[in-house]
Formats: structure tokens, sequence, C-alpha cells
């Protein structure tokens, strides 16, 4: 997210913030936190300055400090536009509110520069492998297909060649835009998944390329989707994984990852045929590989 896109209303507060996040980029995590402290006495009521503080804090390791800093932004941005209440979750502190909302914002300010930085910078992959899962588990014949999540159309570039007719639902109104710029979408629709979900049926497809790591449990994903697809109608979506004993955690990433075991366990009870996996780097981060899985679902 660019941290600073939702200004404090003062531009000396805003240069600081600036500087501050100029520091933080080259590790100096306690300058800039420094810088940012000084900028807030200026303007105590900036929700996203308090947030970006807690980032540099954390960068240097004082999570104490972090947490309240994330404590104050969360008092001052109830919607939770810039996930500080998911920080706070994903420290330990308080129960996870506010991803609709964290990832709207989150891919608005993003959708500019979001191709190159996934794709060229960290080697996102995920469209063209969860393509080639559904060919070979042989995508049946239907009417409506649906990219869940399509953001700047990744993925529905990759169903095109597959498919007549194509539809993508995503929350960002600025991702949307992109997609639409590409014209491979008969129809986009800004809308929360699981909003869109409770008023279609017929989906003979529905894709999900990196968009469970904002849904958190999957029980409600899977419960949403199997109702509108159609007799032996596909789920193809990618997870992020970790191999602690939970079915799944809210990285400090702010991005849900789950126990493979669990997952497809959840799977089969919600009453799906598992037709393939395929574990598999999803893309890179800070240089690390990040671990995921690949699934293709029928429903039943």
């Amino acid at each position: 997210m660019s941290r600073h896109t939702h200004s404090s209303g003062n531009p000396i507060v805003d240069r600081r913030g600036a500087y501050a996040e100029a520091l933080s980029s080259e590790h100096a995590y306690a300058e800039a936190a420094e810088v940012m402290a000084q900028a807030l006495e200026l303007a105590p009521d900036w929700a996203a300055g308090w947030n970006s503080l807690g980032r540099h804090y954390e960068g240097s390791g004082s999570i104490d400090r972090a947490i309240a800093a994330w404590q104050r932004s969360a008092e001052l941005d109830p919607a939770g536009r810039y996930g500080a209440a998911l920080k706070l979750a994903a420290h330990g502190v308080g129960g996870a509110r506010g991803m609709s909302a964290y990832a709207e914002t989150l891919f608005d300010d993003y959708a500019g520069r979001f191709e190159m930085s996934l794709v060229d910078r960290l080697g996102y992959r995920v469209p063209e492998a969860l393509a080639d899962m559904i060919v070979a588990t042989g995508r049946p014949a239907g009417a409506r297909p649906v990219d869940l999540g399509c953001g700047t159309g990744l993925m529905g570039v990759r169903l095109r060649p597959l498919v007549d007719r194509l539809e993508g639902v995503d929350l960002s109104q600025a991702m949307l835009a992109e997609a639409r710029r590409k014209g491979i979408y008969d129809r986009l629709t800004r809308a929360d998944l699981f909003d869109f979900l409770g008023g279609v049926q017929g989906v003979d497809l529905a894709a999900a390329a990196d968009v469970l790591n904002y849904t958190g449990p999957l029980p409600p994903v899977l419960a949403a989707v199997r109702p509108v697809l159609s007799p032996g109608g596909r789920f193809a979506f990618s997870l992020e994984t970790h191999g602690g004993p939970e079915p799944e955690v809210l990285r400090t990433s702010l991005r849900f990852a789950h126990h493979t075991d669990a997952a497809l366990g959840a799977c089969r009870e919600a009453g799906y045929a598992v037709l393939a996996t395929r574990a598999a780097t999803l893309r890179y981060d800070r240089g690390e590989p990040v671990a995921g899985l690949l699934v293709v679902l029928a429903g039943t």
C-alpha cells in the first residue's frame, strides 16, 4: 500500500512522513519511527500516520511501541482501511477484523503498479499454473465462468482462451479499471466476494487466484461457492500455506496462510471432490519463497 496516499492535511507533516518512509525503505526503522513520532505531534489524529509509525517500530523490533501505535490508528480508523486492527491480531492482540476495508484500500492504492510489482519483482506465476490445472482436469462446458477477485485481470488473461464468456468481480474500483483496459471480460462487477456469491447461480467455473489470502478461514468461502456451482462445476484457487498446527494463521504480512491437510479436509467436508492439488511457490517476499497450494475442486 502507498502509505501516504491518505494525507494528514498538513504539508509539513506529509513531508516528514515521506522522509520517514524513505528511511524505512533503507531499513533505518528506528530513525523512521523517530521522524514519524515527531510528525504525529503536529497531527495527532492522523490514522495513516499512526499505522505507519507502528510499521516502523515493528521493523526496529519495538513491538510494544508498535502495538500502541496500531491501537491508536485503529481507534481513529474504525472501518479498518489501514489494517491496524489486523496488525494487532497478527501480533496476538484482538481478533482479525476489517479485512474487506483494508483490502479495498490496499488494492486501490496498488492498482497502477500492481502487475509490475507482483509479476516482474515478486515472480508471481499463479495464474499460469492454475489455468494449466483447470485444463488438465477438464473444465465442464457451461455458461458462466467467474474470476473471483479478478484484480487487474492476470487470471482473466489465462482464462479467456478457455471460455466463450468471462465475468470478473473485485472490491477495488481501481483494479477493475485496470482490468477493463484489457478488454477480456464481458462483465465486471465491483462487490465483496460473499455479497457477489449470494446473488449468482449456474457458475461452471469459479477461479480465485491470490484471493483467499484475504478472506480468512476457508470453510465460509467453500460454503458460499458450492451452491452457485452448476453440477460438476469447478472451483480453482490458490492458498498460502504454513507448517504450524492451526487451520489458518494471519501473518504480519496481513495475509492468511492455511495448513494444507486442514484445507483439503475442509474441502471434502464441504462436499467437494478434490480433482487436483499442487504445492507451489506463489511468489517471493523479501527474497524468500512464499509456499502455497493450488487446488481444483468439483462440486458434487
